[in-house]
């Protein structure tokens, strides 16, 4: 009886002399696309930064010139004289985040499950109001904060102004011109920048799911508490964010719905560089020292909300 017994091939050496294997070629198509995002950022992003660095460490007058004096006591001086502006943008930028997604969750969910065919009218109410000038929509709610305004003389009938005048959020029993109006009016302005990243949530989320958890005896609470919610946290982080950092830099609302008492940073780095001649060194500290505190606290909201799809 015969075996026939399979070797397997065996590779053969180079011959010498013979072509040299082609080399791969490189696909730099990725980087040609990627090449106008970089030139922008580093252009409008990366450039204003270092020069803010830059500008913060001079001193002089623009009467005079500035000159590079490695002056780290712009940023001393600036903190100290802007204490009370800081402490209120943090403040009010942190009310406004809040009420923001107290009133957009309810909303980007009743759009996402109970909207039907209506979503998209539903949701172009919601951003058309963005169409209209910033500064617009806030003069209006001078008309709608002033002491003539039904809202206001309602709040009145309740005694409700008598316990926000013993707050402060309100003087003298009206709203216009005080923290509260300017936390309306920012609210007002951000709501939707909330509301879009919640419903963009909220309308992946598999209706069977929360089926699923009806029929485990969970009640409506706890099935928002334990499937929902938890859901949705991409949509809440990234709400939140879109709200926070616009509204930490923001000065038009409280310049018009607010008083000399409310007065925010941003006003502070406008009358540093356009009132005063030797104010851009110190207005330039300031607004280095705005971004890297608001980076900070953004990197720790991150990291404590535990959202791996934004670290």
């Amino acid at each position: 009886m015969t075996t026939t017994t399979t070797e397997a091939p065996v590779a053969k050496p180079p011959v010498k002399g013979g072509a040299a294997p082609r080399k791969r070629r490189r696909n730099f198509t990725p980087w040609v696309l990627l090449l106008p995002g970089l030139l922008w950022l580093i252009v409008f992003f990366l450039v204003p930064i270092f020069t803010s660095v830059i500008a913060s460490v001079q001193t002089g007058s623009s009467d005079v010139g500035f000159q590079l004096t490695w002056a780290w006591g712009n940023y001393t001086k600036s903190l100290s004289d802007n204490g009370p502006q800081i402490w209120h943008s943090l403040l009010y930028s942190v009310l406004t985040t809040v009420f923001c997604l107290a009133l957009g969750y309810p909303v980007a969910y009743f759009i996402a499950f109970k909207g039907g065919k209506w979503k998209s009218l539903l949701m172009a109410l919601v951003i058309v109001p963005s169409f209209t000038s910033f500064l617009i929509r806030t003069i209006a709610w001078e008309t709608i904060l002033s002491n003539n305004g039904s809202a206001v003389h309602l709040l009145q009938q309740l005694h409700v102004l008598s316990l926000t005048d013993a707050l402060g959020w309100t003087v003298n029993n009206q709203v216009l011109y005080s923290p509260a109006a300017v936390v309306l009016g920012m609210t007002y302005n951000f709501l939707p920048f909330t509301i879009l990243p919640l419903y963009t949530s909220l309308e992946k989320i598999d209706p069977r799911l929360l089926e699923a958890g009806a029929d485990l005896y969970c009640s409506p609470y706890q099935t928002l508490r334990r499937v929902t919610l938890p859901l949705s946290m991409p949509g809440v982080i990234g709400g939140t964010l879109l709200t926070f950092i616009p509204a930490v830099g923001d000065y038009i609302n409280n310049q018009l719905l607010g008083n000399p008492n409310t007065n925010v940073v941003g006003q502070s780095i406008e009358n540093l560089f356009l009132r005063k001649s030797d104010g851009y060194p110190y207005g330039s500290a300031l607004s280095v020292v705005m971004m890297v505190a608001t980076l900070i606290l953004v990197m720790i909201y991150i990291r404590k909300a535990g959202t791996e799809d934004l670290i």
